[in-house]
This record gives structure tokens, sequence and C-alpha cells, in this order.
């Protein structure tokens, strides 16, 4: 996962990194075993953190917001990540722990307004570093899913529950509705995709591990995810969230063979 992940995001140029601060948003959700494809493989962010020590960056920082009961604080000890922060001389950030940040969404289909954690938009850059998994409500979780970890606390609870307005309803369910929504404010700089060991089935925690062994890195959100749902053996165009996500982009997905 280190090799996969270092050698993809090397691709890309990262000249315009220079002097300015990243904030690398993996999927650290759930207190488990590094390696099984719930979470995004620690060696996966060490590789990314090799890169971007590269680039001349004014501030490196690790930070994550993960499901109601869980503290990161935890998840960073269980897997590693604080003492690889340390090593790197990154900051780890606990998203919760600070006041959120209220952004209204113009335009919006569902949600108007919504509480983004404070330090994703204190930061130059955000990179989106999910492990590539299918989810049980929308399909995959991958770089702009992940983005939906950015929201403070029981906010992103209240994705999962939101109805239509009367009047205003579209076909699709409400959580991809929702994910669309924020996407059309908050989408990452730079994407790594970490597949190396992913989840297939009931994920985004409920499915079956499986070797994967592949990372993409893009500085297109929607590319990244439209090449991780190819890697994945899925057409990203029946991807609810990522068609809405590209039709507001005013564009429309179309997987070659």
């Amino acid at each position: 996962p280190l090799l996969n992940a270092k050698n993809a995001l090397s691709q890309l140029d990262l000249s315009f990194l220079k002097n300015k601060s990243v904030l690398v948003k993996p999927n650290f959700g759930r207190k488990v075993q590094a390696g099984i494809g719930i979470n995004t493989h620690p060696e996966a962010i060490r590789g990314v953190l090799e890169v971007l020590k590269d680039c001349g960056c004014s501030r490196i920082a690790i930070g994550e917001s993960p499901i109601l009961g869980v503290k990161v604080e935890k998840v960073y000890e269980e897997s590693g990540v604080d003492r690889m922060a340390a090593d790197y001389g990154c900051e780890l950030i606990a998203m919760d722990n600070i006041n959120p940040v209220v952004k209204t969404i113009p335009d919006a289909r569902l949600v108007e307004s919504t509480k983004i954690c404070a330090p994703v938009l204190e930061y130059d850059c955000i990179l989106s570093l999910p492990v590539a998994k299918c989810h049980m409500h929308t399909g995959v979780s991958l770089g702009i899913k992940n983005m939906k970890g950015c929201l403070w606390r029981k906010e992103k609870v209240r994705y999962h529950q939101l109805e239509y307005a009367e009047g205003k309803t579209y076909p699709e369910k409400t959580l991809d509705t929702a994910i669309s929504d924020l996407a059309t404010i908050l989408l990452p700089d730079i994407t790594v995709l970490d597949g190396y060991m992913g989840m297939e089935g009931l994920g985004p925690s409920g499915g079956d591990s499986i070797v994967g062994d592949f990372a993409v890195a893009s500085l297109d959100p929607m590319g990244a995810d439209i090449v991780g749902c190819a890697m994945m053996g899925i057409d990203p165009a029946e991807v609810v969230h990522l068609r809405l996500t590209a039709e507001r982009m005013g564009f429309s997905i179309h997987l070659e063979d």
C-alpha cells in the first residue's frame, strides 16, 4: 500500500503545493484493525506523507471526523498513525473537537446549509485519501463520498435522515442528493484512492475484504472516482451520487469498454 499510494501520487504535478498547507483526510471512521478494507491502510497514508514532505508544503496535517460514538484519537492510536504523524512532523486533528463552520449551499436540492469541521476550511488544499470500498447505501465510498466525513459530529447522521420538501422532490434517494449538494461546495483538491485492501458487498464495514492492490491519484475528483469504480468493476454511471454530481457539473458519465 505504501508503494502503490506513493507511486500514484508521484505521477502528478504537485508543484503548486510549495508553501501551501495540506489537510490529509483519510477514511478512519471506525476503531478497527488495519488492513481489512474498512479504514484507509496506514501504509497508504505513509506513502502520501512521503510525497508531500518532498513538495515543500508549509504545513501538513491529518484530520478526521469518524462516525458518532467513535473517538478518532483512539483510531489514530490503534492504527499507529499517531506515531507515524510524529515521525513526519504532521499535526493530528480530531476535527469533532473544534466548533464547526456553518456553510450555505447555493441552489441546494435538499441541504440548504451544513455544518463542516472548521479545519477543512483552514487549509489551502484538501487531499482525500479513502479506502476503495463498496457501500450499502451509496454504491461506493471513494474520494467524493469521503468528504462526507468532513461533516461535524451528528451532521453525518442527519444526511441519512433527510426528506424532500413537499413540491421539491427528486427520484434519487435523499442521501445521494445530499452528497451531491455537499459536492457543490466541498470537493478535494487531490484524491488518492487506497485500493490495496478494499471491501465488496455490504460496506462500509460489514462486507468482505478483498485485495485490489491498486491506487489511483488525480487532481480531478470526479476522474479519480470514475477510474476507481472501473478498477472495482463497477459502472460509475450506476453510482447515483456520482451521476448526480457529474450532472450538476455539466457533464454525463460514460464508461467505455
